[in-house]
Protein backbone atom coordinates (compact mmCIF):
# COMPACT_ATOMS: atom_id res chain seq x y z
CA UNK A 1 0.00 0.00 0.00
CA UNK A 2 1.37 3.52 -0.96
CA UNK A 3 1.52 6.39 1.93
CA UNK A 4 -0.40 8.38 2.08
CA UNK A 5 0.94 12.05 0.51
CA UNK A 6 -1.69 14.36 1.21
CA UNK A 7 -2.57 15.48 5.01
CA UNK A 8 -6.69 14.55 6.63
CA UNK A 9 -8.66 17.20 7.54
CA UNK A 10 -8.81 18.33 10.66
CA UNK A 11 -12.05 17.34 11.94
CA UNK A 12 -11.82 18.67 15.72
CA UNK A 13 -15.33 20.12 16.19
CA UNK A 14 -13.72 23.77 17.71
CA UNK A 15 -11.35 23.85 14.75
CA UNK A 16 -14.17 23.56 11.97
CA UNK A 17 -16.52 26.18 14.00
CA UNK A 18 -13.40 28.81 14.42
CA UNK A 19 -12.25 28.30 10.62
CA UNK A 20 -16.28 29.19 10.12
CA UNK A 21 -16.03 32.12 12.43
CA UNK A 22 -12.94 33.38 10.65
CA UNK A 23 -14.72 33.26 7.20
CA UNK A 24 -17.58 34.81 7.84
CA UNK A 25 -16.19 37.72 9.38
CA UNK A 26 -13.58 37.81 6.69
CA UNK A 27 -16.93 37.99 4.31
CA UNK A 28 -18.73 41.05 6.04
CA UNK A 29 -15.55 42.93 6.32
CA UNK A 30 -13.82 42.74 3.19
CA UNK A 31 -16.94 42.03 0.66
CA UNK A 32 -19.35 44.04 2.39
CA UNK A 33 -16.75 46.82 3.52
CA UNK A 34 -16.54 47.03 -0.51
CA UNK A 35 -19.99 47.54 -0.99
CA UNK A 36 -19.97 50.28 1.76
CA UNK A 37 -16.48 52.13 0.82
CA UNK A 38 -17.23 51.97 -2.68
CA UNK A 39 -21.17 52.35 -3.03
CA UNK A 40 -22.49 50.68 -5.52
CA UNK A 41 -24.32 53.47 -7.95
CA UNK A 42 -21.73 53.73 -10.47
CA UNK A 43 -20.69 50.72 -12.27
CA UNK A 44 -17.42 50.61 -11.31
CA UNK A 45 -18.74 49.88 -7.54
CA UNK A 46 -21.58 47.68 -8.78
CA UNK A 47 -19.28 45.30 -10.15
CA UNK A 48 -15.96 45.86 -7.42
CA UNK A 49 -18.28 45.02 -4.73
CA UNK A 50 -20.02 41.69 -7.14
CA UNK A 51 -16.40 41.01 -7.65
CA UNK A 52 -15.38 41.14 -3.55
CA UNK A 53 -17.82 38.52 -2.50
CA UNK A 54 -16.92 36.32 -5.08
CA UNK A 55 -12.65 36.76 -4.30
CA UNK A 56 -13.44 36.17 -0.38
CA UNK A 57 -15.10 32.90 -0.88
CA UNK A 58 -12.08 32.02 -3.49
CA UNK A 59 -9.89 32.99 -0.81
CA UNK A 60 -11.74 31.37 2.12
CA UNK A 61 -12.18 28.28 0.25
CA UNK A 62 -8.19 27.68 -0.29
CA UNK A 63 -7.44 28.58 3.14
CA UNK A 64 -10.52 27.37 5.20
CA UNK A 65 -12.24 24.81 3.13
CA UNK A 66 -9.84 21.64 4.04
CA UNK A 67 -11.01 22.02 8.03
CA UNK A 68 -14.52 23.56 7.71
CA UNK A 69 -15.72 22.75 4.12
CA UNK A 70 -15.95 26.90 4.21
CA UNK A 71 -19.47 26.81 3.67
CA UNK A 72 -19.38 30.66 5.57
CA UNK A 73 -23.11 30.27 4.95
CA UNK A 74 -26.08 29.45 7.23
CA UNK A 75 -28.38 28.49 3.84
CA UNK A 76 -25.09 26.25 2.52
CA UNK A 77 -24.97 24.60 5.96
CA UNK A 78 -28.41 24.21 6.10
CA UNK A 79 -28.60 22.31 2.07
CA UNK A 80 -25.79 20.44 3.64
CA UNK A 81 -27.61 19.29 6.51
CA UNK A 82 -30.81 18.07 4.28
CA UNK A 83 -28.29 16.25 2.06
CA UNK A 84 -27.09 14.46 4.99
CA UNK A 85 -23.65 15.70 4.24
CA UNK A 86 -23.22 17.38 8.14
CA UNK A 87 -24.66 16.60 11.08
CA UNK A 88 -27.38 18.46 13.41
CA UNK A 89 -24.50 19.24 16.22
CA UNK A 90 -22.29 20.43 13.18
CA UNK A 91 -24.96 22.21 11.56
CA UNK A 92 -25.84 24.42 15.23
CA UNK A 93 -22.47 24.70 15.54
CA UNK A 94 -21.52 26.11 12.28
CA UNK A 95 -24.44 28.51 12.46
CA UNK A 96 -23.65 30.22 15.38
CA UNK A 97 -19.92 30.43 14.51
CA UNK A 98 -21.56 32.00 11.25
CA UNK A 99 -23.58 34.71 12.59
CA UNK A 100 -20.95 35.78 15.34
CA UNK A 101 -17.98 36.33 12.72
CA UNK A 102 -20.48 37.97 10.85
CA UNK A 103 -21.18 40.09 13.66
CA UNK A 104 -18.00 40.34 14.84
CA UNK A 105 -16.84 41.63 10.89
CA UNK A 106 -19.80 43.98 11.27
CA UNK A 107 -18.32 45.75 14.35
CA UNK A 108 -14.39 45.52 13.09
CA UNK A 109 -16.20 47.67 9.98
CA UNK A 110 -18.49 49.87 12.07
CA UNK A 111 -15.42 51.57 13.68
CA UNK A 112 -13.52 51.85 10.44
CA UNK A 113 -16.33 53.30 8.31
CA UNK A 114 -19.07 54.54 10.50
CA UNK A 115 -23.12 53.69 10.63
CA UNK A 116 -23.95 56.11 7.57
CA UNK A 117 -21.73 54.07 5.03
CA UNK A 118 -24.73 51.79 5.67
CA UNK A 119 -21.98 48.81 6.39
CA UNK A 120 -23.43 47.20 3.21
CA UNK A 121 -26.92 45.70 4.25
CA UNK A 122 -29.32 44.49 2.63
CA UNK A 123 -32.63 46.35 1.18
CA UNK A 124 -36.11 45.79 0.31
CA UNK A 125 -36.66 45.61 -3.84
CA UNK A 126 -39.01 48.90 -4.18
CA UNK A 127 -40.57 48.38 -0.55
CA UNK A 128 -42.10 44.92 -1.61
CA UNK A 129 -41.24 41.86 0.79
CA UNK A 130 -42.60 39.47 -1.66
CA UNK A 131 -40.86 40.64 -4.86
CA UNK A 132 -37.84 40.37 -2.46
CA UNK A 133 -38.77 37.18 -1.08
CA UNK A 134 -38.53 35.96 -4.45
CA UNK A 135 -35.41 37.29 -5.51
CA UNK A 136 -33.48 36.26 -3.08
CA UNK A 137 -35.26 32.89 -3.03
CA UNK A 138 -33.75 32.51 -6.69
CA UNK A 139 -30.47 33.72 -6.35
CA UNK A 140 -29.63 31.62 -3.23
CA UNK A 141 -31.47 28.68 -4.79
CA UNK A 142 -28.91 29.24 -7.99
CA UNK A 143 -25.75 29.88 -5.80
CA UNK A 144 -26.33 26.89 -3.47
CA UNK A 145 -27.07 24.51 -6.71
CA UNK A 146 -23.88 24.70 -8.09
CA UNK A 147 -22.18 24.43 -4.92
CA UNK A 148 -24.15 21.18 -4.69
CA UNK A 149 -22.86 20.21 -7.87
CA UNK A 150 -19.27 21.14 -7.58
CA UNK A 151 -19.01 19.89 -3.80
CA UNK A 152 -20.36 16.06 -4.92
CA UNK A 153 -17.11 14.39 -6.85
CA UNK A 154 -13.97 14.93 -5.05
CA UNK A 155 -12.32 15.10 -8.80
CA UNK A 156 -13.81 18.44 -8.61
CA UNK A 157 -12.21 19.65 -5.61
CA UNK A 158 -9.36 21.42 -7.26
CA UNK A 159 -11.65 23.78 -9.47
CA UNK A 160 -14.97 24.06 -6.79
CA UNK A 161 -13.38 27.08 -4.98
CA UNK A 162 -12.84 29.17 -8.50
CA UNK A 163 -16.57 27.76 -9.43
CA UNK A 164 -18.06 28.38 -5.78
CA UNK A 165 -16.33 32.08 -6.39
CA UNK A 166 -17.56 33.04 -10.02
CA UNK A 167 -20.92 31.71 -8.89
CA UNK A 168 -21.58 34.11 -5.97
CA UNK A 169 -20.19 37.05 -8.17
CA UNK A 170 -22.65 36.04 -10.74
CA UNK A 171 -25.67 36.14 -8.35
CA UNK A 172 -24.56 39.53 -7.06
CA UNK A 173 -24.36 41.07 -10.69
CA UNK A 174 -28.09 40.33 -10.83
CA UNK A 175 -29.71 40.46 -7.21
CA UNK A 176 -27.61 44.04 -6.02
CA UNK A 177 -29.83 45.99 -7.78
CA UNK A 178 -32.81 44.55 -6.90
CA UNK A 179 -31.90 43.44 -3.05
CA UNK A 180 -27.89 44.11 -2.64
CA UNK A 181 -27.74 40.66 -2.57
CA UNK A 182 -28.03 38.52 0.80
CA UNK A 183 -28.45 34.84 -0.01
CA UNK A 184 -26.27 34.55 3.40
CA UNK A 185 -28.55 35.34 6.63
CA UNK A 186 -25.76 35.51 8.66
CA UNK A 187 -23.72 38.44 6.04
CA UNK A 188 -27.38 40.32 6.42
CA UNK A 189 -27.32 39.82 10.03
CA UNK A 190 -24.67 41.36 10.99
CA UNK A 191 -24.31 44.86 9.16
CA UNK A 192 -27.99 44.87 10.01
CA UNK A 193 -28.05 44.44 14.01
CA UNK A 194 -25.45 46.93 13.90
CA UNK A 195 -26.61 49.72 11.32
CA UNK A 196 -30.38 49.51 12.79
CA UNK A 197 -33.23 51.21 10.96
CA UNK A 198 -35.07 49.99 7.70
CA UNK A 199 -32.26 47.27 7.45
CA UNK A 200 -33.28 45.54 10.79
CA UNK A 201 -36.60 45.97 10.49
CA UNK A 202 -36.73 43.70 7.49
CA UNK A 203 -33.85 41.39 8.43
CA UNK A 204 -36.51 38.65 8.11
CA UNK A 205 -36.82 38.62 4.96
CA UNK A 206 -33.00 37.94 4.34
CA UNK A 207 -32.82 35.04 7.38
CA UNK A 208 -35.90 33.39 5.43
CA UNK A 209 -35.44 33.62 1.79
CA UNK A 210 -32.02 32.88 1.87
CA UNK A 211 -33.12 29.23 3.99
CA UNK A 212 -35.64 28.30 1.90
CA UNK A 213 -33.99 28.72 -1.25
CA UNK A 214 -30.74 26.43 -0.03
CA UNK A 215 -33.26 24.24 1.08
CA UNK A 216 -34.78 23.63 -2.56
CA UNK A 217 -31.78 23.82 -3.96
CA UNK A 218 -30.87 20.58 -1.76
CA UNK A 219 -33.99 18.56 -2.60
CA UNK A 220 -33.72 19.15 -6.33
CA UNK A 221 -30.09 18.34 -6.68
CA UNK A 222 -30.57 15.28 -4.45
CA UNK A 223 -33.44 14.27 -7.17
CA UNK A 224 -31.56 15.57 -10.16
CA UNK A 225 -28.54 13.31 -8.74
CA UNK A 226 -30.13 10.60 -7.49
CA UNK A 227 -30.39 6.85 -9.76
CA UNK A 228 -33.04 5.32 -8.53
Amino acid sequence: MSKKTTKEPITEPFKKYLAEFIGTFVLVLFACGTAAVVKCDTLPGYLLTALAFGLVIVAMAYSIGNISGCHINPAVSFAMLISGRMSGEDFLGYIIAQFAGATAGAAVLLALVGKESGLGTNALYKGDIWLSLLVEIILTFVFVLSIMGVTSKKEFGSVAGIVIGLSLTLVHILGIYFTGTSVNPARSFGPAVLAGGDAWSCIWVFLLAPMVGGALAAIVYNFLSNDK
